[in-house]
């Protein structure tokens, strides 16, 4: 994929975030990076959806330096930067305030397996990762909030591939992903699995997960070499064919 076509499907990503419901004002960003070349595209800071182009969509280098667009990248920008550097599969990452995931952030609690629609798509509970120090958020703020996702998936021992989603406490959700559809589709698909586990926690405190051996079934079901369910829209399909 060629420069070019990032930027087009980066706008396109970020301007799905308000189809879905998943942003208000500016509150978001979806990124895409081209590891061949090392660049990262990104929605500018603070500019509306329906403003943003192809001409002023920011384009960084891995180090953050800005090489095209008039305005300033995402204050997210070091974030990603700090996945996409220790997450070598991640080739496209969405970051949205969403308003159930956000509420499980800001509750700092992990998101367990309840059912199989989580685990099509993530192999084990969706993390609420560590809070940082006093000293990370006065010093390098959005490096140390994407290393605290990094750190989680690490010490854990967990494949960010096959979890590929964290909620950031405070704060809110990161999805991941092999390309712009495909990160942005778990971030929809996040944001219904946390509304569902809302509803569930207002009726039931401490609900069940979902036993391992179904969570097992579902997810390699459609990952992986045996795969045998993957003729749906996972990840591309419905939202790039508008």
């Amino acid at each position: 994929m060629n420069l070019a076509e990032l930027k087009k499907i980066v706008v396109e990503g970020n301007k799905e975030l308000p189809r879905r419901d998943l942003v208000k004002y500016s509150w978001g960003n979806v990124s895409g990076i081209d590891r061949e070349n090392k660049l990262i595209v990104i929605k500018p800071v603070g500019i509306p959806y329906d403003e943003l182009t192809v001409e002023n969509v920011s384009v960084v280098d891995l180090n953050g330096k800005i090489l095209e667009g008039p305005l300033n990248p995402s204050v997210d920008l070091d974030i990603h930067r700090a996945l996409y550097e220790h997450f070598p599969k991640a080739n496209a990452i969405v970051h949205t305030h969403s308003t159930y995931a956000t509420v499980l952030a800001q509750l700092r609690r992990d998101l367990p397996c309840f059912g199989t629609t989580h685990a099509d798509y993530f192999a084990g509970p969706v993390p609420c990762v560590g809070e940082l120090t006093r000293e990370e958020v006065e010093g390098k703020y959005e490096w140390n909030t994407g290393m605290a996702i990094v750190r989680w998936f690490e010490e854990h021992h967990v494949d960010p591939a096959e979890v590929p989603a964290a909620l950031s406490p405070f704060h809110g959700p990161f999805t991941w992903g092999s390309d712009v559809w495909d990160a942005v589709h778990k971030t929809v698909v996040l944001e219904e699995i946390c509304k569902m586990a809302a509803a569930m926690y207002s009726i039931k405190d401490e609900p069940a997960p979902l036993p391992q051996y179904m969570l097992d079934r579902h997810y390699y079901r459609k990952h992986g070499a045996n795969a045998y369910f993957t003729n749906d829209d996972y990840g591309s399909g419905t939202m790039i064919k508008r």
